[in-house]
C-alpha cells in the first residue's frame, strides 16, 4: 500500500517548457535580441545539458546559470557581457510565471487526504519558491525538499536520505517518486530504493539502464495505478 508520494515538479506538475519559453521572451525582449523558435529550441537543448552535468556533479548550479548563456550566446556572435545580462533577466523573469502540466491542478486536488505527499525539486530556489508561492499548490504538500536547500542534487542517494529523514514515519516500501526525468526521478528512485512512476506525456523511448517500474502518460492517469500498488 502507498501511502508517500514524492512529486518532482518541473515538466511533472509545471510545464516547465511553457515557463521557460516566457522567461526566454522577457529575457531576449530585456536585451533587445531577437529571438525565434530556432534559438528556443537550441536554448533548451543546452540547458538540458547542463542540468545533465550537475546531476552527474560535472559543474556547479552557478555554472549552470550562466554557462547556459554563455553558450547560447557563442553560437549566436553575440559578446559575454550579453550573456551574463541574459543570465541575471532570466532568472528573475523565471520565477514570475508559472503553467501547470495538464490535469495537475484536479491531480492535486483528487489526492489530497488520501496520501502525504512531497515536492522533490533540482531547481533554483528563487525560482521555485516564486512559481510555488504563485500557483498555490503548496496547500498540498507536507514539505518541500529543494536541492539547493538540502545541498545535494537527484539523483544522488544523499538527497533523498536527507528529504527521507526530515518525514516522520518514512518507509521507502510504502512511497513512490513520480516524475518525468530517468536521469533525475527514476535514476534517483533507484538510488534511493524507492519504487518510481515515469510521467512521459511524450512518448520517450524507454532507457534500459534506467528502467522505471511504472509509467504513464497522462497524470490522470496516476490515481488508478496507485491504487492498484
Amino acid at each position: 500500500m502507498v501511502k508517500d508520494l514524492l512529486f518532482d515538479l518541473d515538466d511533472t506538475l509545471f510545464d516547465f517548457h511553457a515557463d521557460e519559453r516566457v522567461a526566454l521572451e522577457k529575457t531576449f525582449a530585456a536585451l533587445q535580441i531577437p529571438l525565434d523558435d530556432g534559438v528556443c529550441d537550441r536554448y533548451s537543448e543546452i540547458n538540458q545539458a547542463q542540468w545533465r552535468a550537475l546531476e552527474r556533479g560535472e559543474i556547479t548550479r552557478a555554472q549552470v546559470k550562466l554557462r547556459r548563456f554563455k553558450l547560447l550566446f557563442q553560437e549566436l556572435g553575440y559578446e559575454t557581457i550579453r550573456a551574463e545580462q541574459a543570465a541575471q533577466t532570466y532568472h528573475t523573469c523565471l520565477a514570475e510565471d508559472f503553467h501547470f502540466m495538464e490535469g495537475a491542478p484536479e491531480l492535486l486536488e483528487e489526492l489530497k487526504g488520501t496520501y502525504r505527499m512531497f515536492l522533490i525539486s533540482n531547481g533554483n530556489l528563487p525560482v521555485q519558491e516564486g512559481r510555488l508561492g504563485k500557483s498555490g499548490i503548496r496547500r498540498y504538500f507536507a514539505d518541500i525538499f529543494i536541492s539547493e536547500v538540502l545541498g545535494a542534487e537527484k539523483p544522488n542517494k544523499r538527497f533523498f536520505d536527507l528529504a527521507f529523514a526530515k518525514i516522520p514515519d518514512f518507509d521507502p516500501e510504502h512511497a513512490v517518486i513520480i516524475g518525468d526525468s530517468l536521469t533525475s526521478d527514476i535514476m534517483g528512485g533507484r538510488n534511493a530504493g524507492v519504487r518510481t512512476i515515469w510521467f512521459n506525456p511524450r512518448k520517450l523511448p524507454a532507457v534500459p539502464e534506467i528502467p522505471a517500474d511504472y509509467e504513464i502518460q497522462k497524470l490522470k492517469d496516476l490515481p488508478e495505478l496507485l491504487r492498484k500498488l
